[in-house]
């Protein structure tokens, strides 16, 4: 069951997709009354684990939150470098500065809005104590081939998964959280699968997860079970509030029954937007590695990208721009350096309406719209 069906489906970029489960899922938890950190977030770490086949999964409140905590949990900190494409969601970036370390800012391949793991390590210097490639639109990236180099420099990689719940690896063998990195997550409203809000941290051992655990609660090791049958508790450290709630969990818990529906939704729309797009010459699909990948998104680069993008939507188009290249803004000027790559690509991309509301018609009725968008259909005008 899909709720909350707005028409036309393609005149958002995205939206929230629920299964009809969810609103029951949050009246048991009401009907319960613990709505902070309760059994059923254990219980949603628990699904997830054993979804990525993995030992743990710690949620929390945004794939934000996972980011900066992982960040910690991984001991990075002022005088750090952490390394991470300009072209992501500032969110990324925010996580790292937030830390105290500094972001050294890389570039990404053009065809696939990714960074590589050459790229990665080339950018390595003396201070890099992490890498975050970010899986774009979904698609998994290969850091097999550096993942020893690093190792031996101390250097922890940290996969900013925000699109890609439910991808898995270059070989198609191992879901992406599954590597053996630390994997961050996001089940943000509109993610691949969504709590309404929350995050998860796939760890790389036992002692970085009870490092997050902390991390999460306050500083506080005491769980908040075993809070209640003692008189007291020890604040272990530094920490803030960003564990999950009981009732994120409870709609997480039903979006992940539900996830193969989910997946199929996504991998179908994005093939019929290939489909579709194939006979427009003007237009390069941004690839996801669909055979592998559960796209979040369906991003195109078209010439003169800011005249089709107000076509666009001044047709009742809801198109997007994901995102913004970070290594721009006037937040982050003292890590500004020249990427000759992403700044040509940024004024490229506009992301489609995609969201598993959509059919294999909408995209066709975008594509028709984007094809008069186009200069070549602008010229004939």
């Amino acid at each position: 069951m899909q709720t909350g069906a707005i028409s036309p489906a393609y005149a958002r970029n995205a939206k929230p997709y629920l299964l009809g489960g969810e609103l029951d899922a949050v009246a048991a938890v009401f009907e319960d009354g613990e709505f902070g950190h309760a059994k059923i977030v254990e219980q949603f770490e628990r699904a997830v684990a054993a979804f990525l086949g993995v030992d743990d999964v710690v949620a929390v409140a945004s794939g934000t939150e996972a980011l900066y905590i992982a960040l910690r949990a991984a001991g990075i900190s002022p005088g750090c470098e952490v390394i991470v494409p300009s072209l992501t969601f500032c969110a990324s970036v925010q996580a790292i500065v937030a830390t105290g370390a500094r972001p050294v800012f890389v570039e990404v391949d053009p065809a696939t809005l990714c960074t590589c793991a050459q790229t990665l390590l080339d950018a390595v210097t003396s201070a890099t104590r992490a890498v975050m490639p970010v899986l774009y639109g979904g698609r998994a990236i290969d850091c097999s081939s550096i993942r020893a180099i690093l190792h031996e420099r101390d250097i922890v990689i940290i996969e900013d998964a925000a699109h890609a719940f439910g991808s898995t690896t270059p070989d198609g063998e191992v879901p992406v959280g599954a590597t053996g990195d630390v994997t961050c997550f996001s089940f943000g409203p509109i993610k691949n699968l969504t709590c309404g809000q929350g995050g998860a941290i796939v760890p790389r051992s036992a002692h970085e997860a009870e490092r997050a655990r902390t991390l999460r609660l306050w500083g506080v090791a005491t769980s908040q079970a075993e809070r209640k049958r003692t008189t007291g508790y020890q604040v272990q450290g530094t920490g803030l509030h960003g564990f999950m709630s009981a009732i994120n969990a409870a709609i997480g818990l039903v979006q992940l029954d539900g996830f193969a529906a989910l997946r199929e939704r996504r991998t179908s729309l994005w093939r019929a937007y290939r489909d579709v797009l194939a006979p427009l010459e003007q237009v390069a699909l941004v690839d996801v590695d669909i055979e592998r990948s559960v796209p979040f998104n369906c991003v195109v680069r078209v010439p003169e990208r800011d005249a089709v993008f107000t076509a666009m939507r001044g047709a009742g188009l809801g198109v997007g721009v994901h995102y913004p290249p970070n290594h721009r803004q006037p937040a982050f000027d003292a890590w500004a350096r020249g990427l000759p790559v992403t700044e040509k690509v940024s004024e490229q991309i506009m992301s489609l309406p995609f969201h598993p509301a959509m059919d294999a018609d909408d995209a066709q009725i975008v594509a028709a719209a984007l094809a008069q968008a186009l200069p070549s259909a602008r010229g004939r005008g």
